[in-house]
């Protein structure tokens, strides 16, 4: 085999990972955007970014993760040169729910207005977590923390939801009426640590 069709196999290789992947990174860039247009827009430089650099990628290592890195890279550079605030809208539950059947529309509702509640970073780790799958140590490499952090975002993240599901009051803290939690309940205690 020619050193040229070695590298071609290589090439159409790293592509069609990429292409498998791809539908991953989206939902990643929902995640960091909130924003489903900035989210595509966040895909594509990941992309490009990746194909000029695909040199740079060791065969035989986690494309996911390196994909991953480069995109949180690609998203904070973003942010410095904008220096925007992060839109918040539902481009996450409209782009991964369907059309909501009886009650499950009201469950997707509160649980994704619960959801936007979470820290950037505690909502990151959730989703690398549960749905993509990652383990600790990978995501702990992928967003630059300890895996010890990591396991505290996701913790803190599922105890957050529960917390504010089971009190069914998933509304804005704008929309609240301001009255105090007791001082005794114990969920007021998990959420002021």
């Amino acid at each position: 085999m020619t050193t040229q069709s070695t590298q071609d196999d290589g090439t159409r290789d790293f592509h069609e990972q990429l292409k498998i992947i791809l539908p991953r990174l989206r939902i990643y860039a929902l995640s960091l955007t909130r924003d489903r247009d900035s989210a595509d827009d966040l895909v594509h430089d990941t992309v490009i970014k990746a194909l000029t650099g695909r040199n740079s990628f060791q065969p035989g290592t986690n494309l996911a993760a390196w994909l991953f890195r480069i995109q949180r890279n690609e998203f904070i550079s973003g942010l410095r040169r904008r220096r925007p605030t992060v839109p918040v809208d539902t481009a996450i539950a409209e782009s991964l729910s369907h059309p909501p059947h009886q009650d499950s529309g009201l469950v997707m509702r509160e649980f994704m207005s619960a959801f936007g509640k979470l820290a950037a970073a505690q909502r990151e780790a959730l989703l690398l977590a549960v749905l993509e799958g990652l383990p600790y140590e990978t995501i702990a490499e992928h967003t630059g923390v300890s895996v010890g952090t990591v396991k505290s975002r996701i913790s803190r993240a599922r105890d957050t939801l529960e917390r504010l599901l089971l009190e069914g009051d998933t509304r804005c803290p704008s929309e609240t009426t301001g009255t105090p939690t007791a001082p005794h309940d114990k969920h007021h205690a998990v959420a002021t640590r």
